[in-house]
């Protein structure tokens, strides 16, 4: 099948006939029932239960129940019209010591799994390995043992005899980068190790378990063979917006050695038979190249049918003289990974549907002889449960633009064969364990009711005619809910305002008519019946955004406060101060009544701003304790508090030359830090030891050298920032001192990057997201009438190995 099947049909962007819509899910993640039926332990069981691993101590022991409510999954996914569902078979079910003869009932149930789909006319496209290995397996040196690959082939042989009938595609390895560097690199993921020259070598040898599961398939009669990557586009922030910018030397070499890393090192090996150049070369200066025998590129390069292509989002990088390694991509120095400017996910990760066409393309051109197949793509967001709907806008919109971007790659000769939505349920989402949702059906953990989203039941209709439509659906109006309720357009703004002026009658007819189309009310529907102008003014005192301005944590607050604004039908407007006469201009468009409320983020307690704005009369919260605190209501984190628990967990572990880098002394966060660092220590008989940085990397490199040139036998520092932290950790591999052995770190904030350090960074976390949705439910109750009272939110220590 290609591209050239497809024909416009009316107002439809239609797919190729025979294009394969599904869904995918992974066993560890939704089974649950780990101690039934003879399954052995898995690395995720281990890995789970080990605490500080998973968030919150969740594991997968229950998951999404599927192993006992598979039956009622397979029926949801035959009313949502799925054609074909990817499903992972847990290898220590088949084989709980790794090896041996195969466990018949787990077995049975995925022959039971399997018949259940083929009756609901659903395609199962079997998964062989989604990270779950034996934990026999690992105790015995796990993908750093070239014989797990041959264990591996054994195991695939199993289940093929038992289900090679039934089942047409067989997927080996689901994404060999991530359970080789997660795993084995940096140790966010199972088994936990932190080693790069583990990760190379488990890299290899899991491209090895492909190659020989691939042609003991083959050799047992497997129709469609695949293998299953995740692959992003490497490119430059700047040619995100321009992709045919032409690049300087130095960032087409970073591109080039990050594109070799994360998407050749598994490509080249599997399609072409030998690795790139520049991978052989990193993995030679780390791990050296023994691992890599005589004959394994001809194993790995198995002909096979299908490759699978997980895609979320770029990889943006450029040339970084003088950054570090990162320890996610092992030989990446002088790299730095920038990130894309861009809505996220809940999971931090930027939207960037135009990708996902490039990503194609480029496959095709570069990898002509296999076909494509997405085998993973969708987005983790905070969806909330209304009545019995859960109208899940951003998913369905997230879903409509990759899709869009891959009928565009097909359009120009793309061979996409079908693409398959992760996920069909929320479940256990790894390291983050339940605090993330994937699905497009809602999954109450406690009881375990499934709920079709909205983004469900608009998949199904794109199902239906195997296309989308040419132009992009449009969000329910207010006109739409009043025509759809029989109404006027104030009534319904009366209800959505909470007035007890309409019937409870009326009220339940708009009500059912607003659940119905999935209706998110704007500030026009709410300012029919007030005198408000239902604007707010999101000020950033350019202080804040200087101090904080590489700070992912600063964005996500932002943007956090941004999000919650509109969701309350609040038009924002975003104001920034560099100059007194901006912050003059400023604060005379407050005071002329254009705005309800302000929302503040001023850093430094010079700043003027914030005494002026409390003397309005105008409600304002602050994003952060300012200088002025007894007059403006503010949200913080415990900052006094997460210090002293730092600081406390380093006494508790033996050291006794605790120093802090603490971050400009003119914030108020930073004095904050600073005293609960000085109240750990008092009374303790250690002296205090400070340095200061600019909440930079750099900085923090620098207080680091300063710090070990003043005082060799300090023993501990706590860093309070976690950018600061990360040049801090640099500074010390710099100068050859082991963490913690030698020197103990502990940063502040717990941005995403800190899990991948070397070795992972414990430190404080806070809550930004929260804290920017708790200011906007204050600032909304002061503009009811309600009372300013300040809030500080807790602040959690999460353990990890750099103490």
């Amino acid at each position: 099948m290609t591209a050239t099947t497809i024909a416009t049909q009316g107002q439809n962007l239609a797919f190729p006939d025979g294009f394969v819509w599904g869904a995918a899910t992974a066993a560890y993640q939704i089974e649950g029932a780990v101690h039934e039926d003879g399954r052995g332990p898995s690395i995720w069981d281990t890995f789970s239960h080990a605490p500080g691993m998973v968030a919150d101590g969740h594991t997968g022991d229950t998951a999404s129940d599927h192993y006992h409510r598979y039956k009622d999954d397979v029926r949801l996914m035959r009313e949502l019209g799925l054609r074909a569902y990817r499903f992972s078979v847990a290898w220590p079910r088949i084989q709980p010591s790794g090896s041996g003869p195969a466990n018949a009932a787990g077995l049975d149930f995925y022959e039971r799994l399997v018949d259940e789909l083929l009756a609901a006319d659903v395609s199962p496209y079997v998964t062989l390995y989604h990270w779950d290995l034996p934990q026999v397996l690992e105790d015995l040196g796990g993908w750093t043992n070239r014989d797990t690959a041959y264990r591996f082939a054994d195991y695939a042989h199993a289940v093929h005899e038992r289900l090679g009938d039934r089942v047409g595609t067989w997927m080996t390895v689901n994404e060999p980068w991530v359970a080789a560097f997660l795993g084995y690199g940096i140790g966010v993921h199972a088994p936990g190790r932190a080693s790069p020259e583990d990760a190379f070598r488990a890299s290899h040898h899991l491209l090895l378990a492909h190659g020989l599961s691939a042609r003991a398939l083959r050799e047992a009669g497997a129709r469609e063979i695949a293998l299953t990557l995740n692959l992003a586009p490497v490119v430059t922030p700047g040619q995100l917006n321009d992709p045919e910018l032409v690049l300087s030397a130095e960032d087409a070499e970073a591109v080039n050695r990050v594109d070799c890393l994360l998407n050749r090192q598994f490509l080249d090996p599997a399609l072409r038979g030998s690795y790139p150049d520049p991978v052989l070369a990193i993995v030679d200066r780390i791990a050296g190249l023994g691992h890599i025998h005589d004959g394994d590129l001809d194993a790995i390069s198995q002909p096979i049918d299908l490759l699978g292509i997980n895609y979320y989002t770029p990889c943006v990088v450029q040339s970084g003289p003088g950054e570090p390694s990162n320890p996610v991509y092992p030989g990446t120095e002088d790299i730095l990974f920038s990130g894309a400017y861009a809505p996220t996910t809940a999971m931090g990760w930027p939207i960037v549907p135009t990708g996902l066409s490039q990503l194609l393309e480029r496959l095709t051109r570069d990898y002509p002889e296999v076909g494509l197949l997405v085998t993973e793509n969708g987005a983790a967001f905070d969806d909330v449960v209304t009545g019995e709907r859960v109208h899940d806008a951003d998913r369905t919109a997230f879903l409509e633009s990759h899709l869009r971007a891959a009928h565009a790659a097909i359009e120009t000769g793309t061979d996409l064969r079908g693409y398959l939505v992760w996920s069909l349920l929320d479940n256990f989402e790894w390291a983050e364990g339940y605090h993330r949702r994937f699905g497009i059906v809602h999954v109450d953990f406690d009881t375990q009711r499934r709920l079709p989203k909205d983004s469900a039941l608009w998949y199904r209709d794109v199902i239906e005619q195997n296309g989308l439509r040419r132009e992009r659906a449009k969000r329910p109006t207010l006109e739409a809910v009043a025509a759809r309720a029989g109404v006027s357009r104030s009534t319904v703004s009366r209800v959505i305002n909470g007035e007890g002026t309409v019937s409870d009658e009326f009220r339940a007819i708009v009500m059912n008519a607003v659940n119905e189309l999935g209706y998110v009310p704007n500030s026009a529907a709410r300012s029919l019946v007030t005198q408000r102008t239902d604007s707010i003014a999101l000020i950033i005192s350019d202080p804040a955004a200087r101090a904080y301005g590489d700070d992912p944590l600063f964005s996500t607050m932002v943007r956090s406060a941004g999000r919650a604004l509109e969701e309350a039908g609040k038009h924002v407007t975003l104001m920034l101060t560099g100059s007194a006469t901006s912050r003059l201009r400023v604060e005379q468009y407050v005071a002329a009544g254009h705005v309800d409320g302000v929302i503040l983020v001023s850093a430094h307690g010079a700043d003027p701003l914030p005494g002026a704005l409390a003397r309005m009369g105008v409600p304002v919260v602050s994003l952060g304790r300012s200088s002025v605190s007894a007059a403006l209501p503010y949200v913080d984190v415990d900052n006094v508090g997460g210090a002293t628990a730092a600081v406390t967990h380093l006494l508790h572990r033996g050291r006794r030359r605790i120093a802090t880098i603490c971050g400009p002394v003119d914030m108020v966060a930073a004095q904050d830090r600073l005293t609960g660092y000085r109240e750990a220590l008092r009374g303790t008989g250690h002296r205090s030891i400070v340095a200061i940085g600019d909440l930079t990397r750099a900085s923090g490199a620098d207080a680091m050298r300063l710090l070990l040139r003043d005082d060799p036998a300090l023993d501990a520092v706590f860093v309070a920032d976690d950018l600061m932290a990360i040049g801090a950790l640099h500074a010390l591999h710099e100068a050859g001192r082991r963490v913690p052995e030698d020197v103990a770190v502990v940063g502040f904030d717990d941005l995403e990057a800190v899990s991948y350090t070397m070795p992972p960074l414990t430190t404080v976390r806070t809550l930004r997201a929260d804290q920017a949705t708790a200011a906007v439910r204050l600032l909304l109750r002061q503009i009811a009438g309600g009372p300013a009272s300040s809030t500080i939110l807790p602040t959690e220590l999460i353990i990890r190995k750099s103490t």
